[in-house]
């Protein structure tokens, strides 16, 4: 069974989660649509009328991608909305979804809302975790414009979602369902439509009940049961004739047995038409409702006829008018909530590595500590911190880029020359970085490990696309650094000028004399170091070891600084 923290990084297929609903168990299992729904004009349930308009509503936007830094703010948000004393507490979903276990902390927050009535009002689309947190809530309404579903697993990548392998579903699903199921039952939906969200193997019909007009959804193999027919109905006109013919056998047999199948049973045909609130008019019902190669997705229109909407919402005033409140207040997210989503994009995180690498470049160039370090130093704290608070990031990952740059220090400060701690420290910071976009592969008990999933190979891929990109991109911005930005006013403070030739020449003590090639005399003995005269100048010189006698003519033969060597004068 996989824990949640295993499913940290599984989000559901994008739009990136909706209902997951589902009865797996019960292959034939039907839950009652409320034909009441299909019927009705597009008015409001009287049991949801308010008729004094005294009830405070808060309205809670879920407009992004559901990580855990969303789970957060709802808490938050909640909080927020009880202390304004609401009544009526409204979702509004506009959101592809996102991780699984975001989404299963903002479900549970909402079916523990026992005081406050909870609606979840989708303006414009509640896919996959979207759908989720809808079904959780006591009511849905939607917009005129709107679309629910579409919730198979998945692994959401960089380069776009990648499908879970089959021998995963079930340890991936189960918990998923576990968790809809909770919420399917609780509020009273179709667990046969709920299956189709997310199963595309599932067929789903629309059937009606002849005699007393009750109306269920089924699936395929039910259909052909309680309409009579045979598996293999639709294939070639002889084994439509010949299914026939074994049909009849067995109303013959049952009429023998005991009357007839009718006397047994009641008698279904295939839902024909249902009413469209937004047209406010009968139209045609597509069969089957979901074929076997699609998933679930939903209008306005259609939610509401299989059950989920209670009706359609375009502004707050609806809603007062709807739930009786006499006021509507929207509690948003904080702007350090919503930095920190877009801090985890990919190409910010890439931005990001580029600084902390130029900022590391700048202050080991430049004497003590300054802004240079300091800006590297925010710089990783981001880049790591967010990913963490989005939930995209493990303790583990932001521990190994901390031992490694502690190791790092350890060897240029404590420890003279470059060995195993450095070596160490850097491959503990790189690994520590990688690791913070390959996403978890379930069923993992040990934090490092080699990725073998599509999934995890495909985010170890971008990893090291964003790495490589930034470290290029740091080395463009070292070169102008060291090249032009010393020129600047402000940024030749921070990376010091190149030093002309002859801010670094040494002082010549001998004023251009004794030079390679230069012929002077002996002032005495050279054994092998002493005086020679250039000119009026004395100069220290040696001999390559050789013994000269005072007023021997010698000859300059390397000059290095202040250091003279010479040699007998060759003929």
């Amino acid at each position: 069974m996989v824990g949640y923290k295993d499913l940290r990084r599984v989000s559901f297929r994008p739009a990136c989660v909706v209902l997951f609903v589902a009865a797996a168990a019960w292959p034939g299992s039907t839950m009652r649509a409320q034909p009441q729904l299909d019927r009705e004009p597009a008015t409001q349930p009287e049991s949801t009328k308010i008729q004094t308009p005294d009830g405070v509503g808060v309205i809670i936007p879920i407009h992004t991608e559901i990580t855990d830094i969303t789970a957060d703010s709802v808490r938050r948000r909640l909080e927020e909305a009880r202390r304004q004393g609401a009544t009526v507490i409204v979702f509004e979903l506009d959101t592809p979804g996102g991780l699984v276990t975001s989404t299963f902390d903002i479900a549970d927050q909402i079916r523990n809302l026992t005081e406050i009535k909870s609606v979840a009002w989708v303006n414009t689309n509640a896919h996959s975790g979207g759908a989720l947190v809808a079904i959780a809530c006591e009511e849905i309404v939607m917009a005129r414009s709107s679309r629910i579903g579409d919730a198979q697993v998945i692994f959401g990548m960089p380069a776009g979602p990648q499908a879970v392998p089959e021998e995963l579903k079930p340890k991936i699903t189960t918990p998923v369902l576990a968790d809809v199921r909770a919420s399917a039952q609780l509020r009273g939906y179709s667990q046969t439509l709920c299956e189709s969200l997310v199963d595309p193997d599932r067929e789903v019909w629309w059937l009606e009940n002849i005699e007393t007009g009750e109306r269920e959804f089924v699936f395929r193999d039910e259909k052909l049961k309680r309409l009579g027919e045979s598996e293999k109905a639709d294939s070639t006109e002889e084994e439509a004739d010949s299914a026939e013919k074994e049909t009849d056998r067995a109303k013959d047999e049952t009429d023998t047995a005991g009357g007839s199948a009718a006397d047994q049973k009641p008698q279904w045909k295939l839902v024909e038409t249902y009413f469209d609130i937004r047209l406010e008019s009968e139209v045609e019902a597509i069969q089957p409702v979901v074929r076997d190669d699609q998933l679930l997705q939903m209008s306005g229109s259609e939610a509401y006829a299989y059950g989920f909407s209670k009706g359609m919402v375009t502004n707050d005033a609806d809603l007062r008018e709807r739930y009786g409140l006499a006021s509507t207040t929207h509690v948003k997210p904080l702007w350090s909530e919503s930095l920190a989503l877009w801090m985890t994009s990919m190409w910010v995180r890439g931005f990001l590595l580029a600084i902390i690498l130029l900022g590391a470049y700048v202050e080991f160039h430049t004497p003590g500590v300054g802004v240079p370090g300091l800006v590297a130093l925010i710089a990783l704290a981001v880049f790591v911190g967010a990913p963490y608070l989005a939930g995209l990031a493990n303790v583990w990952e932001i521990l190994f880029v901390v031992v490694g740059f502690l190791l790092i220090a350890l060897e240029i400060f404590v420890i003279p020359g470059f060995g195993i701690p450095g070596i160490l420290g850097i491959v503990l910071v790189i690994i520590g970085l990688l690791a913070t976009f390959v996403p978890d592969e379930p069923g993992r008990a040990i934090p490092l490990y080699i990725p073998s999933l599509p999934s995890t190979l495909e985010g170890l891929k971008y990893a090291l696309i964003t790495l490589v990109s930034s470290m290029v991109a740091s080395l463009i911005g070292i070169g102008m650094l060291s090249r032009f930005l010393p020129r600047m006013p402000v940024f030749g403070r921070m990376v010091p000028a190149n030093p002309t030739p002859s801010e670094v020449a040494i002082d010549d003590p001998y004023r251009g004399l004794a030079r390679v090639g230069d012929v002077g005399e002996a002032a005495g003995p050279l054994h092998p170091a002493g005086k020679a005269r250039f000119g009026s100048q004395l100069v220290d010189v040696v001999t390559q070891g050789e013994y000269l006698e005072g007023g021997a003519q010698v000859e300059v033969i390397e000059r290095r600084g202040n250091r003279v060597v010479v040699r007998a004068l060759r003929s």
